[in-house]
């Protein structure tokens, strides 16, 4: 026996409830599957929780900072089982939120269970076989624990042991120097450990220009943050303090003591035991889904969604993969994901928020080039809150006159960069926003400015 629908959806991430909402609309019989938590990664150990985890610990450091105010406060301590009981509270409110939406939905099944294919066309539920002529994966992924000696034989965290921490670490080491790792080191350093962050490679964030890396390594250590680049050795041994981490590095001591080790080397996608290869979907070396440009698999009927696709590894983008799918199927549009502009950002204190080309590859284009940067010293409201640091900066095709990305580091920046995410979707020229009256004081009436100081550069950024 098996239940019959006309669409079945696996995994309730950031693309499969709204897509759920969208099918049912149009009068779609449609099953959506979760095995464990609804709302995916960013609600539960991802976005929601860290950010609030990161308010918590903006607070704790600008109380410290009160005096500069001519604010008088007393000792500040750090409650670390309310500060998790608050973080759980903003992501138990939000998953409960979702999961009445799904469980109300007029013409939806909502089935808590593991899925995985017997057939291309057929997902088996706890015993159950279920078809349909149209499957959405939304799967999400999981923390990569990397192949290290000596990992499996030590205690050690992830992103999502972090956020229900419930301690201050005496010492914690944070293995990975990019953004979930950058993140976590700032806000317990913040709320009173001692923090040393391993990273193999030559600089934190190395995808990103160098000026951005090394103002962000000088942001971290100006807190007492130990950062180890070039930890090309990096290993784990169990020491009667908790672990000792091997980093190996040319300069400094060649081991880190820590009371607790995070583990924030990347991720990987939760494809391993869905049955893909029962179902005939290609997936790539690392396991991500394979898909073309309208988010379709190599199997006519199947499409892949979010972080399993690896088309994109952020909360927005796997919404915009939903958007995608809905204008093609229902709304007779023809939405590809090479359309889509891409902009993120870093959330340490001060955030770094980025869109499009970093300089260093708009510089790989061979492009005529503009460039323009600025210090946040120039932005009144970073003058006026005391948090004047990190930079503007924003690349431009010569020929073109179209910006082609930028680099907000500084108060605000995640915010700001928004003004020029939205002029570059729009494809409009330099001076259509050179000549925009932002609204004083912010952050981003500093743009137009910067853009008028766009000029020629060979300068390795």
């Amino acid at each position: 026996m098996s239940r019959a629908f006309d669409a079945i959806i696996v995994g309730a991430g950031q693309a499969g409830p709204p897509l759920a909402g969208r099918l049912t609309a149009a009068g779609m019989k449609v099953a959506l599957i979760e095995r464990k938590l609804v709302g995916g990664t960013c609600v539960n150990t991802g976005c929601m929780p860290t950010k609030t985890l990161v308010a918590s610990a903006y607070a704790a450091h600008l109380a410290r900072r009160a005096a500069e105010f001519g604010v008088s406060t007393g000792a500040v301590g750090i409650d670390m089982p309310a500060v998790a009981a608050r973080a759980e509270k903003v992501v138990t409110k939000a998953r409960t939120s979702n999961e009445q939406w799904l469980e109300s939905m007029e013409g939806l099944t909502f089935l808590r269970g593991h899925a995985r294919f017997t057939a291309p066309g057929v997902i088996e539920v706890d015993g159950e076989a279920l078809t349909a002529p149209r499957i959405f994966l939304n799967v999400g992924g999981r923390a990569t624990v990397p192949d290290m000696p000596g990992v499996g034989d030590v205690p050690h965290l992830d992103n999502t042991d972090m956020v229900v921490l419930d301690r201050v670490p005496d010492h914690l080491v944070v293995v990975g120097g990019s953004y979930v790792g950058l993140e976590f080191a700032q806000m317990y350093r913040r709320f009173g450990a001692a923090v040393t962050v391993v990273e193999r490679g030559e600089r934190l964030i190395a995808h990103e220009d160098a000026d951005a890396s090394d103002a962000v390594r000088d942001i971290l250590q100006d807190e007492g943050i130990v950062v180890r680049t070039g930890a090309d050795c990096i290993g784990f041994e169990a020491h009667p303090r908790g672990v000792s981490v091997s980093v190996d590095c040319a300069s400094g001591e060649p081991a880190v003591i820590g009371s607790h080790v995070l583990l924030a080397v990347g991720r990987r996608p939760n494809t391993d035991d869905l049955g893909l290869e029962v179902a005939g979907v290609a997936t790539d070396s690392r396991g991500y889904i394979e898909v073309d440009d309208r988010l379709q698999t190599n199997v006519a009927g199947i499409w892949a969604l979010g972080d399993c696709n690896g088309r994109g590894a952020f909360t927005h983008t796997a919404y915009n993969d939903f958007e995608i799918v809905a204008a093609n199927l229902l709304d007779g549009e023809d939405r590809k994901v090479s359309q889509r502009l891409l902009g993120y950002a870093l959330y340490t204190d001060p955030p770094l928020g980025r869109v499009g080309l970093s300089e260093a590859e708009a510089r790989r284009s061979g492009r005529p080039l503009l460039v323009s940067k600025r210090p946040m010293t120039r932005v009144g409201r970073a003058v006026e809150k005391g948090e004047t640091k990190g930079f503007i900066k924003i690349v431009a095709d010569a020929e073109t006159q179209r910006i082609l990305g930028a680099a907000i580091l500084g108060t605000g920046g995640d915010e700001a960069i928004h003004g020029i995410l939205d002029m570059m979707n729009a494809d409009q020229p330099i001076a259509a926003l050179r000549w925009a009256v932002p609204i004083h004081p912010t952050v981003s009436e500093l743009i137009p400015t910067v853009l008028l100081g766009l000029a020629p550069s060979k300068q390795e950024p």
